[in-house]
């Protein structure tokens, strides 16, 4: 972003532009969903969570417990919501539990 004397640009806007520029998008949203899955499961299942990947409105989320797996199956629909609203977008429309 080429700057001119006396204009002012938010850092704000400047970041923006710098993650759309160089492409990044994709490995920030996938920063930020695996801190939303953290903050809203809490470390319990956050101990047995093994891998967190979002690709293309899936979210794709390794767990080593087959009985927490079985148990995060019946509120899928309540964790897209509560995951969306969490990040402010709705980025996620399925979940893959594996």
């Amino acid at each position: 972003m080429k700057k001119r004397h006396g204009e002012e640009v938010s850092i704000k806007d400047v970041l923006k532009e710098f993650v759309s520029q160089n492409k990044l998008d994709k490995g920030l949203k996938q920063v930020q969903v695996a801190d939303a899955w953290n903050t809203l499961m809490g470390p319990a299942i956050e101990k047995y969570t093994t891998n967190i990947k979002l690709n293309r409105e899936k979210l794709y989320v390794e767990l080593s417990s087959s009985v927490l797996r079985e148990e995060l199956s019946y509120g899928k629909q309540k964790i897209i919501k509560l995951m969306n609203e969490e990040l402010g977008v709705e980025i996620i429309k399925e979940i893959v539990l594996r």
